[in-house]
């Protein structure tokens, strides 16, 4: 089975860069304006470029690749100039680009701006010059391991597919299958709940029968938090994760309907039960939570991007420690914090303790509140003050 990468030129002049597992279909989808999103209101549109690609990873990457490319990176593209491509491609090396943060857009979106997803090696795509050398299409150097597939048992509200397929987005899982839905498929409610995952839903597949939706997948995992009457292996999320990364052979993870759960036959077709440790008392996941703690588990071994580390400044030298301590011990003393004289030692070392360790004790926050009194109004003043309102007295 092939998929397909492809570029549409809009009425408008625009490009709408895609990726599918059937390009005939989909073309005529967005000719006639069924799909909703950028090509729909941008009609007449024609199929400029397509290349095929051995699984939807490597579709959904270089769809990502092209997707960002300038107007004349891919124009050269659709003419076969590779020696332009490479040349355009120079320009914009290091600068990182997002994996998964896609809509049906050619033009970036808010999701599109804000999202934190999986980063692509620029080494491992460089795919103008793999072109370019080989003539031809040649695989990533550095593919993903196989994704899971997930797989919606009758699912009742199609808000809830939206949202599971916002949680798969979020941790790098496209491949959502659906089961005989309550309500059909497609269905309006799961864009707006989906917020922005429009991939994950424009390529879901449609099954009949949860037989039909894991033949091509050589291990099944059943999510259930119930004992069925089946005997099976039993792992927790982060096994199954471990195992679909091991094991050869597509996989795929079944979520049963929102009211009870995947029936006993559902079970009965999975090699193992992947149960999440939860509550006894209250053993309550709705379908959105479930998806997302399994592709949470699954996102740990994944390439996903992290904030940047921030390396924190080198601690200031003694020679400058010293220097502010002595600084503030000037201050003080002109404030007239140091008092009475005997206990000045004393003070100056509960000082620069309390200065220079973490983890100030009782003494030490008094101290500093000392500090910050006499600062606010020094002991003189607050003498004549005191002077003040006792000569008021006496003369009243």
């Amino acid at each position: 089975m092939a998929f397909w990468t492809y570029i549409l030129r809009c009425a408008d002049g625009s490009y709408y860069t895609g990726h599918t597992d059937d390009l005939e279909r989909r073309v005529g989808q967005h000719e006639a304006g069924e799909i909703e999103g950028y090509t729909q209101a941008r009609r007449p549109v024609t199929l400029m470029w397509s290349e095929p690609f051995p699984t939807r990873e490597e579709a959904l990457a270089a769809e990502l690749k092209v997707k960002d490319w300038s107007r004349a990176k891919k124009e050269a593209l659709f003419e076969g100039d590779w020696d332009a491509i490479s040349k355009a491609a120079k320009k914009s090396f290091g600068r990182e680009v997002p994996r998964y943060a896609i809509s049906t857009s050619s033009t970036a979106t808010r999701h599109e701006r804000s999202f934190s997803a999986f980063s692509l090696d620029e080494r491992s795509m460089d795919w103008s010059a793999a072109q370019s050398s080989s003539g031809g299409h040649q695989s990533p150097a550095v593919l993903p391991p196989p994704q899971p597939a997930i797989v919606l048992v009758r699912p009742q509200l199609g808000e809830n597919i939206g949202k599971a397929a916002r949680a798969m987005l979020n941790f790098g899982l496209t491949d959502l299958r659906l089961v005989s839905p309550r309500d059909g498929w497609p269905n309006p409610s799961a864009g707006p709940a989906a917020s922005g995952a429009d991939i994950v839903l424009e390529n879901a597949r449609l099954f009949d029968s949860v037989a039909d939706a894991v033949a091509d997948c050589a291990h099944v995992y059943a999510t259930t938090v119930r004992k069925r009457g089946v005997t099976k292996p039993v792992v927790r999320p982060d096994e199954a994760a471990a195992l679909i990364r091991a094991e050869p052979g597509g996989s795929a993870i079944l979520f049963g309907p929102e009211r009870s759960g995947l029936e006993t036959d559902d079970v009965a077709i999975a090699r193992t039960i992947l149960t999440v440790p939860i509550n006894p008392e209250f053993g309550s996941l709705n379908l959105a939570q479930a998806v997302i703690l399994v592709a949470y588990e699954w996102s740990k071994g994944a390439a996903l991007s992290q904030p940047p580390a921030t390396d924190l400044d080198p601690p200031a030298s003694q020679q400058e420690l010293d220097g502010m301590i002595a600084q503030l011990e000037t201050m003080l003393d002109a404030a007239g914090y140091f008092f009475p004289p005997d206990r000045v030692p004393s003070t100056k070392r509960t000082l620069r303790t309390l200065l220079t360790k973490p983890g100030w004790t009782s003494q030490e926050v008094r101290t500093l509140r000392g500090v910050l009194s006499t600062i606010d109004r020094p002991r003189g003043a607050q003498r004549a003050e005191s002077s003040r309102k006792a000569s008021n007295r006496s003369s009243s």
